[in-house]
């Protein structure tokens, strides 16, 4: 998966469920960003595989709820 599209993804749930969602800081090999109360790690890879991206994905569970990206 794309890192844009799994951004986009994460941006598009959390503005739909009025959740905040924004950039926090650019590490050196991760960018975190804030989920409502969560800090969510993104790997700086232009192509993050599918197990990862599921990771990221459940990690924002807490604020937009079980199995929101199915």
């Amino acid at each position: 998966m794309k890192r844009r599209v799994l951004i986009g993804r994460i941006a598009q749930e959390a503005k739909e469920q009025g959740v905040g969602w924004k950039l926090l800081r650019e590490g050196g090999n991760h960018t975190v960003y804030k989920l409502g109360a969560e800090m969510i790690p993104i790997p700086r890879h232009t192509e993050i595989n599918e197990h990862t991206a599921q990771g990221i994905f459940k990690e924002c569970e807490t604020e937009l709820g079980k199995g929101w990206w199915r």
